[in-house]
């Protein structure tokens, strides 16, 4: 299934949630689609659906610039995992030599594997650069199963901070990265109702 119909699927399934219906959207209420009796006050039911193909519409559309926002925002986090909680791995990424061809194979490396940061990188500013620092990945893939110290290398998109507890009544915010990204679009929307 392709990201584009994946999209489509996921503005669907909103306007779902919304409880939009085409009864609504004719003028009916639904006890009048059940007893076929003649639609009262059309006019008050169709600008309520026309309320509520507006809210989807906006919905819609807020959905797209978060997706936008994400696909540009994307970064490849390659690094060593120094956290494992019931929501993701804490990883330290700017591992760039996992990035070699070899280890392409799969989005995990055992620790045993040979990998070092440089220390003067920077991360830029463009889409599916190198992620540098502390960041919490989060819709990882099931397998293969991942231990402390394995190496990831994987894709992922931005889907606001996290606050990381390295050692008790010690914390910090990082970024929180998804490796999916409707996972990513979904938090940011929720997050922004909020």
């Amino acid at each position: 299934m392709t990201a584009a119909l994946k999209f489509k699927i996921f503005v669907i399934s909103l306007a779902a949630g919304l409880g939009f219906s085409t009864a609504t959207a004719f003028g009916q209420s639904t006890s009048d689609t059940k007893t076929n009796a003649p639609a009262l006050g059309v006019t008050e039911n169709a600008g309520s659906a026309t309320n509520q193909i507006q809210t989807v519409r906006e919905q819609a559309q807020k959905a797209e610039q978060i997706r936008t926002e994400c696909v540009n925002g994307r970064r490849r986090v390659c690094g060593q995992v120094v956290q494992i909680t019931p929501g993701g791995l804490v990883v330290d990424s700017g591992y760039t030599d996992l990035l070699r061809a070899e280890l392409s194979r799969s989005w995990a490396a055992p620790g045993t594997v040979t990998a070092s940061r440089p220390s003067n990188l920077i991360e830029e500013q463009t889409p599916g650069s190198a992620c540098i620092g502390l960041v919490f990945l989060t819709d990882i893939p099931k397998r293969p199963a991942v231990k402390l110290y394995d190496y990831v290398v994987i894709e992922a998109y931005p889907a606001g901070d996290y606050v990381y507890e390295a050692v008790p009544n010690v914390k910090k915010t990082i970024r929180r990265f998804s490796a999916r990204l409707e996972g990513a679009v979904q938090w940011q929307l929720a997050a922004g109702g909020k």
